[in-house]
């Protein structure tokens, strides 16, 4: 056990004299508004001394104690991820001259500060968000520089709100890591812990005595009192698979009918990292700049893809999205729960929603766990090697060599770089595309050669618009490549078959002619392509070229037509019913609206294709590309993260579960 000191109370100011010493500013509890906040404090005398939170669901109230206690009052309204993971940073700046650009990466420096009162569920909270902050092919570099210019004083607690269940949670009372100090606050004063080497040196500045026995005992009762009183609130054990098999629960509607979606719950969280990305820029769209902010999971546009379609439109789906994310997926994405039982969504629930209420309604113990609705975690290998080198930071800019249109509303762009990485691009990945002035979309790459590479991209919307609209010798900056490629050579020696829709055959581009360059070692090769119209096929002029060889069997169809197409009008899965192949030796390839890719899957699968031989590129609502703001979450996924490219094996039953 680390040696233990005692700080008299009215010393406490010495500490924070040493921690300034030390070339810190200091934060922690104070009172604003009507409730404890963290704020930056400049003396000890700003503390909530004699001052108490009285807790319940939608509920909270301050008292006086009639005592000198400082840390007497629960947890407060704000969290720590305000200075770790704040609401609002700059992300980069960006020039346009004529068809020049330069994007550079905004990263600030972050300010050394002292955490002081942070509390144990309060640390499992920082440890629970670096974990999110740091995975992935880049992380958030902003974040971690927060982080590690950080010292955490912690408080073990003395006293327990109604709202608090971080005994069921394994994040408290007691503080047992993650604090360069420790305090337990005595009547008299303060025994002190110094739990890292950062908090050495400032102990040793105080030249405290040693801590009687009387002293450090008293300090143990009280927080294994605090233990006694909350109890075991939550039955955490099996929770995530329990809440995996309630999907379908009636319960997710009740409580619907009760939600605002306000987004109280995500904001005073002190785990949820969801974010935006808003982009500013003077009148000309010369200078610009954009920002991240935060953003909630409860929010109606937060599901919102191209085409003004919402994978999460209604309350009931993004409650069910948060409290199975915070409960369940987080254990497939991060490898713990996302909730440390702080209670503060309990607390400040304006309709006072009680989440061990709702988990004890929809994944109670009794409840049989059934087969497990998807995979248990995210697939292996899914970040190759060469993402290693790819931070945020990082732009490249490319040169518009030239501009093809496709059809009336869809381009592609021939890049040219010499970035090493961005050449390395492997079929299946994208690239972040940035123009100063707009969003920064995802774009599948449709063709890899030397000296550069080919975007496809439709106009959707006013990024893609801008996109679409360049010209030769434009330029972009890209971030990338990113995600997990199609498995080409899984298909080494089968049977390979292709089944496009519209817009989807870009990213399947890659995989044709990486298969028909080295021809002989796969099996018989099978093209299916849909689109709306004769006139929104894409690359005609390459499909007839295959059509016409020997080697490849070519099959189109279009939704609706006029007089002047002689081909098969019908959805893409028609072209299946006059096949007369095996699909047991077939590795099938599909990109498509998602509704064509369901269907697809299971015409695949009823003619023999096994699911772990059939892959989907799933370009849901990708924001950030490195798996930080949440918005491509499907089930235990992050789609920019863990895919694009998945097997119908590994989504399970998460591809095409309404609102999931």
């Amino acid at each position: 056990m680390p040696a233990a000191y005692f700080l008299p109370r009215n010393e406490l100011d010495r500490l924070f004299g040493a921690l300034v010493a030390d070339g810190r500013r200091i934060v922690g509890p104070t009172i604003a508004d009507g409730a404890v906040v963290y704020d930056e404090l400049n003396s000890s005398a700003e503390l909530p001394y004699g001052r108490t939170a009285d807790t319940a669901p939608g509920s909270y109230r301050l008292r006086t104690t009639g005592d000198r206690r400082a840390f007497d009052y629960g947890v407060a309204l704000t969290s720590w991820k305000r200075f770790t993971h704040p609401s609002l940073i700059p992300l980069t700046r960006a020039h346009r001259d004529a068809d020049r650009i330069v994007v550079e990466s905004v990263l600030e420096e972050p300010p050394k500060l002292a955490f002081v009162g942070v509390r144990a569920c309060e640390l499992a909270a920082l440890g629970i968000q670096e974990r999110a902050m740091r995975a992935g092919p880049a992380g958030d570099p902003d974040h971690a520089a927060r982080r590690d210019a950080a010292l955490i004083v912690a408080v073990e607690c003395a006293m327990a709100t109604s709202t608090c269940f971080c005994t069921s949670m394994a994040s408290g009372p007691e503080v047992d890591h993650g604090a360069d100090l420790v305090l337990s606050e005595l009547d008299d004063g303060f025994v002190v812990r110094v739990e890292s080497d950062a908090g050495v040196p400032v102990v040793a500045s105080l030249g405290l005595r040693a801590a009687a026995p009387d002293e450090v005992e008293r300090a143990t009762a009280q927080v294994a009192a605090v233990r006694e009183v909350i109890g075991d609130p939550v039955a955490a054990n099996g929770l995530a698979a329990r809440l995996r098999t309630a999907l379908d629960h009636p319960r997710w509607s009740e409580v619907a009918e009760r939600c605002l979606a306000c987004a109280n719950c995500t904001l005073v969280c002190p785990t949820c990292f969801c974010t935006s990305v808003g982009v500013a820029s003077d009148l000309d769209g010369a200078d610009a700049s954009t920002e991240r902010s935060w953003d909630s999971c409860f929010s109606l546009g937060f599901g919102r893809v191209a085409g003004d379609a919402n994978f999460r439109p209604k309350v009931r789906d993004r409650y069910r999205q948060w409290l199975t994310h915070k409960f369940s997926t987080w254990w497939d994405q991060f490898g713990s729960s996302g909730c440390v039982g702080c209670g503060r969504c309990i607390a400040w629930c304006p309709v006072g929603i009680d989440v061990r209420e709702e988990l004890a309604a929809i994944a109670p113990v009794s409840a049989p766990t059934g087969p497990i609705p998807w995979p248990p975690s995210p697939p292996e290998g899914r970040a190759p090697a060469a993402l290693a080198t790819i931070t945020p930071a990082r732009h490249v800019i490319a040169t518009v060599r030239s501009v093809v249109p496709e059809t009336a509303d869809s381009v592609t762009l021939r890049l040219a770089t010499n970035d090493e990485a961005v050449l390395d691009a492997r079929p299946g990945q994208f690239v972040m595309v940035e123009l100063p002035a707009f969003a920064t979309p995802p774009i599948s790459i449709s063709r890899i050669r030397p000296g550069g590479l080919d975007l496809t991209i439709r106009s959707a919307g006013p990024a893609t618009a801008a996109l679409t609209g360049l010209v030769a010798g434009a330029q972009v900056a890209l971030r990338g490549p990113l995600g997990r490629g199609w498995p080409i050579d899984a298909a080494i020696g089968r049977d390979v078959v292709i089944v496009a829709g519209g817009i989807g055959l870009a990213p399947l581009r890659p995989v044709i002619e990486a298969i028909l360059g080295e021809r002989p070692r796969f099996g018989a090769i099978r093209l299916y392509l849909g689109a709306r119209t004769p006139r929104d096929r894409l690359f005609v002029a390459e499909m007839n070229a295959l059509a016409g060889r020997a080697d490849v069997e070519v099959a189109e169809i279009v939704d609706r037509a006029g007089p002047e197409w002689l081909g098969q009008v019908g959805i893409v899965t028609q072209l299946f019913d006059q096949a007369g192949w095996d699909g047991s030796r077939a590795t099938a390839f599909v990109c498509g609206p998602e509704r064509m890719m369901q269907a697809t899957a299971v015409t695949l699968a009823e003619r023999g294709v096994n699911p772990t031989a059939i892959w989907l590129t799933l370009e849901r609502n990708m924001a950030c590309g490195v798996g930080t703001c949440g918005h491509c979450q499907l089930g235990p996924f992050f789609v920019c993260r863990d895919g694009p490219v998945f097997s119908v094996a590994e989504l399970g039953t998460a591809f095409g579960r309404e609102g999931l």
